[in-house]
């Protein structure tokens, strides 16, 4: 069994602003507040999650960020992921413009509309990626060309031949 952990000795202006921390608005903050004062008074890791209505895996963190870093472990970093993988590289994107430009029916859909979540099984069938991706993906993607992706639009056509003077405008 693992010795209990606690948060190192805190000095009189760090106790001072801790204790203002609880205080704070935002969430993040009051909850780490509340950790590392729990454990200076020497309450384990058990105790404080029972006691704040949170995992203890989430008291541990806490504990071992303040350790780390400080103060600044009281304030809430950055939800955004450090590194962003892109699926498609330049001639990817130029393969997948090429094949949103061609008809669903020639690769075997029974559609004639592109959605989001066709274009990734088809650009997995015709081996432009590797693996299925979601069709967030593929938005990002088609974004990266420059382009917005929207809804298709169904338009009715017709086999007469004076269909294009009979749809225009109307004059009396």
């Amino acid at each position: 069994m693992r010795p209990p952990i606690f948060v190192r000795e805190l000095s009189a202006d760090e106790r001072e602003q801790v204790e203002a921390r609880r205080r704070a608005s935002a969430a993040f903050t009051l909850r780490r507040a509340q950790i590392v004062l729990a454990s200076a008074r020497g309450e384990r890791v058990p105790a404080i999650a029972a006691q704040l209505g949170c995992g203890e895996q989430t008291v541990r963190n806490a504990i071992h960020a303040f350790n780390a870093q400080g103060l600044a472990a009281l304030t809430a970093g950055s939800s955004r992921p450090h590194t962003i993988r892109t699926v498609f590289d330049q001639a990817g994107l130029e393969q997948l413009r090429a094949l949103v430009h061609r008809s669903p029916r020639t690769f075997g859909q029974p559609t004639s509309v592109w959605t989001l979540e066709l274009v990734a099984e088809v650009s997995v069938a015709e081996g432009i990626i590797a693996e299925r991706v979601s069709g967030e993906t593929i938005r990002q993607a088609v974004l990266r060309l420059g382009v917005r992706w929207r809804r298709a639009k169904q338009w009715i056509t017709s086999p007469d031949p004076a269909y294009a003077r009979k749809k225009g405008p109307a004059t009396a």
